[in-house]
């Protein structure tokens, strides 16, 4: 099968190339992010491979079911950015990873929590120009601190094991409550309470619409004073505009970010030879509270294997027998 993996990297190539098994199917690299000036690009492809930042909407959608491909394939667990009412409506399969290494992401949301309040980048700065004073650097034990997870699937249900083993208190917020964490001693509570209880909240919910801006100004004031919040879920849980504001005046202690919400023009390039267009991320980086990190939560090696295996597995199943390993159901989860 003829296959448009868009917005590739050097990895990409990497791990693809890696995993294929006895069938074979021709990879088309391209650069590029899938929107509607790139999918011409597709033309002969049967498939069109896309990461997290390519954009499947209806007219992209059509312009690729013109060129004949019948298979969306995204190499990565969410699928927010496809339109699925209109995939359904043309008949256009589309498939996922639902999971990969929940591990990498879980274990990177650990990583910022830990850098965030030892203060590891501010410190890493003053130590590299000769400055050892500790001002400015206090922390607090997370050892008996309260961690409130927003979404306790697999990669929620790997952080709180992570907490766990810190010996925090562990709350959780979900629609689907997850045995696996009420094991780990985590205690289901309602939104309000886990953001009023908590010393840091984790945010690992798939974008919706429900849960889109989920974390916004109300949700800010109903948060404990000086809380820590990392997302590293979807850029847009999180009100950025509302999260500045809780910055500026306190209300927020800090914030780790590894996606945000226009992060489509800023992520996975390299940009430092040029000025950021983008003033509400400028802003964001004026904060000595906030650390933000390029969406690389997954990028390890385990994962990008993984990825890859699970992703050419869906191309298999479905030039074999027309459905997809692990396929999104449009007809259910389409509007």
């Amino acid at each position: 099968m003829r296959v448009a993996v868009f917005s590739t990297k050097p990895y990409d190539r990497r791990f693809l190339g890696q995993a294929q098994g006895c069938v074979a199917h021709d990879f088309v690299f391209l650069e590029a992010r899938l929107d509607a000036s790139t999918a011409p690009a597709a033309a002969g492809a049967q498939a069109a491979c896309i990461f997290v930042n390519d954009s499947a909407d209806a007219g992209v959608l059509r312009a690729l079911h013109a060129l004949g491909v019948r298979l969306v394939v995204l190499r990565c667990a969410g699928f927010n950015n496809v339109d699925l009412a209109a995939a359904a409506q043309l008949g256009m399969a589309v498939c996922r990873v639902p999971e990969y290494s929940p591990h990498a992401v879980a274990e990177h949301a650990a990583a910022l929590v830990l850098a965030l309040n030892r203060k590891i980048h501010r410190a890493y700065a003053r130590v590299r120009e000769g400055n050892f004073a500790l001002e400015g650097l206090l922390g607090f034990d997370l050892h008996g601190r309260t961690v409130g997870v927003v979404g306790t699937g697999k990669i929620g249900e790997c952080f709180l094991r992570i907490m766990a083993g810190f010996g925090c208190g562990l709350l959780a917020f979900d629609p689907q409550l997850n045995p696996e964490c009420v094991a780990i001693g985590a205690r289901y509570v309602p939104l309000q309470e886990l953001l009023a209880r908590s010393d840091v909240v984790s945010l690992h919910c798939p974008l919706t619409p429900r849960t889109r801006h989920l974390i916004d100004a109300a949700a800010l004031q109903a948060m404990k004073p000086g809380a820590m919040l990392v997302n590293t879920s979807r850029g847009g849980v999180i009100d950025t505009a509302a999260v500045i504001g809780a910055l500026k005046s306190g209300r927020l202690g800090s914030l780790g970010l590894d996606v945000y919400e226009e992060e489509g023009d800023l992520f996975f390039r390299d940009l430092s030879g040029q000025v950021l267009r983008d003033d509400v991320f400028a802003r964001l980086l004026t904060f000595p509270n906030v650390l933000v990190t390029g969406h690389q939560g997954f990028f390890t090696e385990d994962a990008l294997a993984a990825i890859a295996a699970t992703t050419v597995a869906n191309l298999d199943a479905f030039q074999a027998t027309g459905r997809a390993a692990f396929p999104v159901d449009t007809d259910k989860l389409a509007g």
